[in-house]
């Protein structure tokens, strides 16, 4: 994490939009309500003392057990976690922060969870974005050309969803 004092210093200019963390992880992590996520990383790039200008990558954990017996004992709700890797190159010092997200909007299968687009922030996010909207199913809202990166436009479903199916055939051509 940037600093023992960056917490802090999100808790104070931020407060309850600052919902969780873990100093003690491999990664130590902030968490922050999807609705702030935009205006937190505008801040933590443009104050002086922390300075990420660089936005390293963004990953999404897929939180579900699709083994029922597995799933009665797993002690969580499935959802979706949403992980920003951030570094200053000039302040040598990085941050990670995360969103928990339902796996689908309004818990409607099929509608795509939302999460405001960093891509004003930080120009690698354009990229980042789409790779997670391609792969995960996630909808960055405010994103300037949201569209598949990865897989051909007419693509059905997310693949790395722990629920994805694969399917048997794409125009045609048999895969199993």
């Amino acid at each position: 994490m940037s600093g023992p004092n960056t917490l802090d210093k999100l808790k104070k200019k931020f407060g309850d939009k600052i919902t969780g963390t873990n100093s003690q992880a491999i990664d130590p992590w902030i968490e922050v309500k999807p609705e702030s996520l935009v205006e937190v990383c505008t801040f933590l790039r443009d104050d002086p003392d922390l300075k990420l200008e660089f936005l390293n990558c963004i990953t999404v954990v897929d939180w579900l057990e699709t083994d029922p017996k597995k799933a009665a004992k797993a002690g969580f709700e499935p959802h979706l976690e949403l992980v920003y890797h951030m570094s200053s190159i000039s302040k040598k010092h990085s941050l990670v922060l995360k969103i928990m997200l339902p796996r689908w909007k309004n818990d409607v299968a099929g509608e795509l969870p939302e999460v405001p687009s960093v891509n004003r922030v930080w120009r690698t996010a354009d990229w980042h974005e789409r790779e997670v909207f391609d792969l995960s199913g996630i909808h960055f809202t405010g994103h300037p050309s949201l569209r598949r990166i990865l897989c051909p436009e007419d693509w059905e479903g997310y693949p790395l969803r722990k629920d994805y199916e694969m399917p048997l055939e794409y125009h045609g051509i048999r895969g199993r």
